[in-house]
């Protein structure tokens, strides 16, 4: 899988950019603030559907125009890939692949599959459960579409049964409308709960191997999965489910009380360990990063498992954060992979695959190809 060519219109600092790319190392190299993640930016919209940097398509819009266009080009292992996206101010973009209109926009999901590591990657390990459930998201649903759909319908019954509670306590008679939201939300909630316990165990075996390479074997990583339901690594759907409805109901007077549901995926978190140490909170920076890194490098290889063939790489401004043993490992990870960097300054690391790649120099956002 890889990207041949990026057409921006109107997108960030972008009046028309339209560059071919090299079908293995892109390094887009300039100063702060020059647009450089805004082209990487434009990639990932192309996989997702949505922004890794805001929630509202208007900001991706130049100040001055009423509408921003996107198109990615490229090739996977069954064929070409189009991929075009249209925003406007006061519209719902639009979303084509292959020419063909996308209705739901977890339609897109699937088409160009990306694994990006970035700076902010760092919340992964340092801030909350909402940030390591992100993650588990994304990967699973770029590559399991009934489980985008189960995550979905979750949320969706997870927030209708919240409402539902906040009415309760002041309406006791609505109490007995709970149990046919209690059934939904439990249905799609041991769905999610037995996706990601899979996906979890894959990438622990994965990421733990890529651990002990970084640290010349020094240092055991492991990633665990933790539900607040309380499950069993052997515990099939039917299990799941009894122990996700009897929480849900020996919990509904507190549910009520709070007006929110307290128990089920929504919750859940993963256990990152270090040679037995909780590296969420005891890990040394360096160590954080090195657990990043390794999560980040197992997502490419389920990626290759699911599909067939590497997800596209997105490096943005990492390189700065890794010390040169991280920064030659990384390299020498990548051979197969379509990866896209951005960087202030070329490092020593990298001069000897110049001539493997393609580097643009970027300026007030203006590309220029080396």
């Amino acid at each position: 899988m890889f990207i041949s060519r990026i057409r921006l219109k109107n997108f960030r600092n972008y009046d028309d950019l339209d560059i071919k790319l090299n079908d293995r190392l892109n390094i887009f190299v300039g100063n702060n603030a020059q647009g450089k993640t805004n082209i990487l930016e434009s990639i990932y919209l192309s996989g997702f559907g949505k922004s890794f940097r805001t929630n509202k398509d208007r900001d991706i819009i130049k100040m001055d125009k009423d509408m921003a266009y996107i198109k990615i080009e490229g090739q996977k292992r069954y064929g070409d890939i189009s991929i075009e996206m249209r925003f406007w101010k006061n519209r719902k973009k639009e979303i084509k692949v292959n020419s063909l209109s996308l209705i739901k926009l977890s339609d897109i999901l699937g088409n160009l599959n990306i694994v990006i590591f970035s700076p902010e990657d760092l919340k992964l390990i340092k801030e909350g459960p909402s940030e390591r459930r992100k993650f588990v998201d994304r990967e699973i649903c770029q590559i399991n579409k009934r489980y985008c759909h189960s995550l979905i319908s979750y949320n969706r019954v997870l927030y209708q049964r919240n409402n539902l509670l906040k009415k309760i306590k002041y309406d006791r008679k609505l109490i007995n409308t709970i149990d046919i939201w209690n059934e939904e939300l439990v249905k799609f909630g041991t769905e999610v709960i037995l996706k990601r316990r899979e996906f979890i165990n894959r990438i622990s075996s994965l990421s733990r191997l890529m651990h002990r390479k970084i640290t010349d074997g020094k240092e055991n990583l492991e990633v665990k999965y933790l539900s607040n339901i309380g499950i069993k690594n052997k515990d099939g759907f039917n299990e799941i489910y009894k122990n996700f409805i009897e929480k849900i109901e020996k919990n509904i007077e507190k549910d009520i009380d709070r007006g929110f549901t307290g128990v089920g995926p929504h919750k859940d978190d993963l256990g990152l360990y270090v040679n037995n140490i909780d590296i969420r909170n005891f890990g040394s920076q360096g160590q954080q990063r090195t657990v990043a890194l390794s999560l980040k490098l197992s997502e490419l290889e389920i990626g290759k498992a699911e599909i067939g063939e590497y997800p596209i790489l997105l490096l943005d401004d990492v390189m700065s954060e890794l010390d040169i043993n991280r920064q030659k490992f990384l390299m020498k990870s990548l051979k197969n992979v379509q990866t896209f960097i951005t960087i202030t300054e070329i490092p020593e690391i990298m001069i000897p695959l110049v001539q493997e790649g393609f580097i643009f120099e970027i300026s007030k956002g203006k590309v220029k190809k080396r």
